[in-house]
């Protein structure tokens, strides 16, 4: 058996085989097993592990694997298969099948959502380092403050500021666990201090990491279109500024290889541009198809009549559409393409092309 393609096995794979190992970690450590039972679980993760054996072997024969990008994915796939390993050959019986908890991280193996988090934390590091020092302050504050009024009425548990410290965190993370409380009326009055503090500043690290995600996603969409947009011939002799206007007019999409992505008698509200692919226009007379750098649908966005043809995907295509009032601001921003599409729609119409 080949270990190549064991180093595709898919995301939703890897966290299949990673949910049945973890259920089966937490059903061993469970009372009344009988032997037969253990050993049937056991051979299931060992099953797992070899899997993911044959996975590595094949990350680590694949030509193709590159250490940017790769290497994340590579760390993953050792660890599941050593740490495992090591734990059979050096740790006791009852507990050497618990190591098999470090496959929580498989499925994160081909997941771009911690590389987007890690930009966002340095992005947005200075911000949420000041935040964190806030809470730093307010927390030892806090337990100074409580230490001070409630040392002589609960010493036991307001003794010293370190014990003062775990009901500072739990009101200012406003769990109150509620093993803690004040009993003097300034105490109190601290207490709910404290708590609203505490309401503050999870929703300024809220914020700070909600609106770095924005960001950070807008910043990538826009790379993404910028890089669609100058693949069509139409847009290439165009400045940065027009090229601006346009990335931001257009919208980017993906159509599989067979769907349709017009129906002719449709209400023309925007037209498209292909990037990659090719789609079939299902004309009266015989069927057109259309490659990279081509658009259609311009005639029922500039008309405003229905669509006069279906079109389907002949491959999978990768569009860039237009709509109705995005054109009307490229016409005004930019009227020397919206001139050529205006052009070809007369041409493909088969009406004069108007100067």
């Amino acid at each position: 058996m080949s270990a190549m393609p064991f180093s595709k096995i898919s995301t939703p794979l890897n966290a299949l085989f990673a949910t049945i190992g973890l259920l089966v970690v937490a059903t061993l450590t469970t009372h009344g097993l009988t032997g037969q039972e253990r050993l049937v679980f056991e051979l299931l993760l060992g099953a797992i592990w070899l899997a993911y054996v044959l996975q590595l072997s094949g990350t680590l024969l694949s030509r193709r694997h590159r250490l940017s990008g790769g290497m994340p994915a590579l760390v993953i796939d050792l660890l599941a298969v050593l740490v495992p390993a090591a734990a059979f050959l050096f740790v006791g019986s009852p507990d050497r099948n618990l190591y098999c908890a470090i496959w929580l991280f498989k499925p994160l193996r081909d997941s771009t959502f911690f590389r987007l988090l890690a930009k966002v934390i340095a992005n947005e590091s200075r911000n949420l380092l000041g935040v964190t020092s806030v809470f730093g302050i307010v927390l030892f504050g806090a337990a100074l403050a409580g230490y001070i009024i409630e040392r002589d009425v609960q010493p036991d548990r307001f003794g010293s500021i370190p014990q003062a410290m775990w009901w500072a965190v739990v009101t200012l993370s406003t769990t109150g666990y509620g093993d803690e409380i004040p009993q003097s009326l300034a105490g109190r009055v601290l207490a709910g201090l404290v708590m609203m503090s505490g309401i503050g500043i999870f929703a300024l690290w809220a914020g700070i990491l909600a609106t770095g995600f924005y960001e950070e996603v807008r910043r990538q969409d826009f790379v993404r279109n910028w890089q669609l947009v100058a693949a069509v011939p139409l847009f290439q002799k165009l400045g940065p500024a027009a090229l601006i206007e346009i990335v931001r007019a257009l919208r980017p999409r993906i159509v599989p290889a067979g769907a349709v992505i017009c129906r002719k008698g449709d209400v023309g509200d925007q037209m498209f541009f292909i990037v990659e692919g090719r789609v079939t226009v299902a004309t009266p007379d015989h069927p057109v198809e259309l490659g990279a750098g081509n658009f259609f649908g311009e005639m029922a966005l500039i008309s405003g009549e229905p669509r006069s043809a279906t079109v389907s995907a002949a491959t999978e295509v990768s569009l860039l559409s237009l709509y109705a009032v995005d054109f009307q601001m490229l016409s005004t921003s930019s009227p020397e393409i919206a001139e050529t599409i205006r052009k070809t729609a007369l041409e493909r119409r088969g009406g004069p092309a108007k100067e």
